[in-house]
C-alpha cells in the first residue's frame, strides 16, 4: 500500500498572537474583502464551544471533536484554556487546488503545525499589553484574575522553527491597517479599504 499523499503546506497561512489581539476582526475584514475570484479560502475552526457570530467557527461537543481526530478528519488540533481546537482536513484539499488558505491557529501549536507543514508562513498578531488588557476587560468574558493570566502568557516566548517564516502583524493601530498588513503578508491584491472593501 502506497503512503499517503503529504501537503508541504505551500500557501498556507498559519495566524496566531493572543486572546484579544484582534484576530477574529482581522479575519472577518479580511473575508469581507474576498472577491469571488480570489482564490483565497479563510478557514473555519472547529470548537468545543457554542459558536461566536465574531469568528469563523463550529461548535462541536467534546466526545465529537475527538471522533473526528479519531476518524482522521482534523488536519491540525490542540488544547487550550479547557477547549479543543481544530482545523480540519479539508484544507489539504484546498492547498492541491492551488488556493491560499489562512487558518486562526495557537502560538503554543506552532511546531507541530510547521513539521506537518512545513512550507506554511506564520503570521503573528501582537498589540500593546495596555491595549490588550483593554480588550480583554472590554470583551467581558473572563474575571481579573483569568485577564492578568492571558497577559502573562501573551508576552511569553513562543517557540518558532528554524526553518518557519514569521512575519509580524502590528494591530495596534487602526483595523484597515491590520488588514492591509495581512493582505500583504498574503500576497493579496488590492488593499483593502475602509470599510473592509477593496480600495
Amino acid at each position: 500500500m502506497s503512503a499517503p499523499h503529504r501537503v508541504d503546506g505551500n500557501g498556507l497561512f498559519y495566524l496566531m498572537g493572543p486572546s484579544g489581539s484582534g484576530k477574529d476582526s482581522l479575519l472577518r475584514a479580511l473575508r469581507q474583502s474576498l472577491g469571488s475570484d480570489d482564490r483565497l479560502v479563510v478557514a473555519h475552526r472547529y470548537i468545543t464551544r457554542p459558536a461566536d457570530a465574531n469568528e469563523a467557527s463550529v461548535a462541536l461537543t467534546v466526545e465529537e471533536f475527538h471522533r473526528r481526530v479519531a476518524q482522521g478528519c482534523m488536519a491540525m488540533h490542540w488544547r487550550s484554556h479547557g477547549l479543543h481546537y481544530g482545523i480540519g482536513i479539508e484544507i489539504e484539499q484546498w492547498l492541491e487546488r492551488g488556493l491560499k488558505v489562512v487558518v486562526n491557529g495557537s502560538r503554543e501549536y506552532l511546531p507541530q503545525a510547521a513539521a506537518r507543514y512545513p512550507k506554511l508562513c506564520a503570521l503573528h498578531v501582537r498589540v500593546s499589553p495596555d491595549a490588550l488588557a483593554a480588550r480583554l476587560r472590554q470583551r467581558g468574558r473572563e474575571s481579573e484574575d483569568a485577564i492578568a493570566r492571558r497577559l502573562a502568557r501573551a508576552t511569553a516566548p513562543f517557540e518558532v522553527p528554524a526553518d518557519c517564516r514569521l512575519v509580524e502583524i502590528d494591530n495596534g493601530g487602526t483595523l484597515q491597517s491590520a488588514t492591509e498588513a495581512l493582505a500583504k503578508a498574503i500576497g493579496m491584491a488590492p488593499a483593502i479599504g475602509p470599510a473592509g472593501e477593496p480600495a
